[in-house]
């Protein structure tokens, strides 16, 4: 079972300025909104967890298709 906190770094997919966020890793792939620090938009996190355990971390704009 994974449950652990990452800290990363991201950029904003609106005003690209990077920012360090804090992601809990669950053993779960899913899906939330954060809001960027500087321009107060809507950022989708996308975290994904394969069988393995291994994960990725995308973001995406809240109206960007995936």
């Amino acid at each position: 079972m994974i449950n652990e906190l990452l800290e990363t770094s991201i950029s904003c997919p609106y005003c690209g300025e990077e920012l360090s966020v804090t992601i809990e890793i669950m053993d779960e792939s899913q899906e939330y909104i954060e809001d960027c620090q500087v321009c107060c938009r809507p950022i989708t996190f996308d975290i994904t967890v394969a069988l393995d355990g291994s994960y990725s971390i995308s973001v995406r704009a809240e109206d960007e298709i995936m």
